[in-house]
């Protein structure tokens, strides 16, 4: 078992290149391997994985990367993630890749998928329209559709049809990796000051752009180290969960304002994706993909993303606040993020009624406003110990 700063230098590292040398390497050790790039919420990956194929997430250039050629594509009232994606996909760091996925988040998603389609980046560029309707039969059998074409995607380039049993593998590594993030949040709750929120996210990220055996053995070392041993200092700090940054992902310097204004990130929305489908993807099954259709109609997590009228969202966001046993909740979304910014109300007048008590505040991926972020969090901070 490696030592826990050696994983976390090394997630950080993977996390943040944005060539996906890994990747890269990966797929250049066999000829019919393939990776797809997908753009941040959820993805199901194991179709990808089942295939010869990893899929790598794909969640913008943040502050390391000049955005130059992406701003001449875009107008200037939108976030932050397109443009830098863009900028990407027209200098080389997405060169290699097989394919790309956009799923439905917003209209600035589904502009960026006809822009690789006119740039002719990949083999294949394919909008993912997440069904609305979670009614087996109507929003179920249209989901199941837009995996099958994907499967067929990847079959025009690799030949490989993955059968029964490569699919059911492939949805036993991934519950895994669910499995091991819960729990990694699970401890956190508890020691939330033996792994930084801003530690947890290398972790997290860095699964987006290695395989899933990688990443589900880095787990269970990381679990081994924060569940036997003591690290950090406990501190007089409050517990909030985080909500809004489910796409464009907040700047490091971000995360770390919050934590050093004297607040434990003990749930959050960064790397959703990860952690869409709550429990397990029904395993050992005669249709797998049927499998991972139900698991997304029955099993979704909650998601400004996702218009899902039946299931509240308010609702959803208070229980997972007294299920964490938080002390408040901190909306944090991209400016221009609509999808984010037009849940907002709701899940505040949802904290409101519940006695949850919450601040809100907007970033760029690439802007330093963190000392004023910093002050806003550590007055809400106070205000809690104080007052609550």
């Amino acid at each position: 078992m490696q030592n826990l700063e050696n994983i976390i230098n090394l997630c950080e590292e993977k996390a943040f290149d944005l060539h996906f040398s890994h990747a890269k390497k990966w797929k250049a050790e066999d000829a019919s391997r393939v990776i797809v790039g997908y753009l941040p919420i959820y993805f199901p990956r194991e179709i990808v994985h089942a295939a010869n194929g990893m899929a790598v997430g794909i969640m913008g250039a943040g502050d390391r990367k000049q955005i130059i050629k992406g701003d001449a594509y875009y107008q200037s009232y939108i976030c932050h993630l397109p443009r830098g994606v863009i900028e990407m996909a027209l200098d080389d760091n997405l060169d290699d890749f097989d394919g790309f996925i956009f799923p439905a988040i917003c209209d600035c998603i589904r502009n960026l998928s006809g822009m690789f389609r006119i740039s002719k980046k990949g083999k294949f560029s394919r909008y993912f329209d997440y069904p609305q309707n979670f009614k087996r039969d109507i929003g179920g059998n249209f989901y199941l559709e837009e995996l099958l074409k994907i499967l067929d995607d990847i079959k025009a380039i690799n030949n490989v049809k993955p059968s029964k049993e490569d699919l059911n593998r492939s949805i036993k590594l991934y519950n895994k990796n669910r499995r091991l993030i819960e729990r990694l949040y699970d401890v956190r709750q508890e020691y939330p000051w033996r792994l930084s929120a801003v530690e947890t996210y290398y972790i997290l990220r860095a699964g987006l752009s290695i395989t899933v055996e990688e990443h589900n053995k880095i787990l269970e070392d990381v679990l081994e180290h924060i569940e036997n041993n003591e690290r950090g200092e406990q501190m007089d700090n409050i517990r909030v969960v985080v909500s809004g940054s489910f796409c464009e992902q907040p700047p490091i310097g971000l995360i770390k304002s919050i934590e050093l204004a004297g607040c434990y990130i003990i749930d959050d929305d960064f790397m959703l994706g990860s952690r869409w489908i709550i429990g397990d993807v029904d395993e050992d099954t005669e249709h797998p993909v049927d499998a991972l259709v139900r698991a997304y109609i029955e099993r979704s997590t909650f998601s400004s993303a996702v218009y899902d009228v039946g299931n509240p969202k308010g609702k959803r966001l208070v229980d997972l606040v007294k299920r964490r046993d938080a002390d408040g909740v901190i909306f944090s979304a991209a400016s221009f993020c609509d999808p984010a910014l037009l849940d907002r109300p709701e899940l505040q007048k949802s904290c409101d009624n519940a006695g949850i008590p919450h601040i809100n505040f907007q970033y760029h991926e690439n802007t330093g406003q963190f000392k004023v972020i910093k002050e806003q969090a550590g007055t809400f901070s106070d205000s809690i110990k104080l007052w609550a």
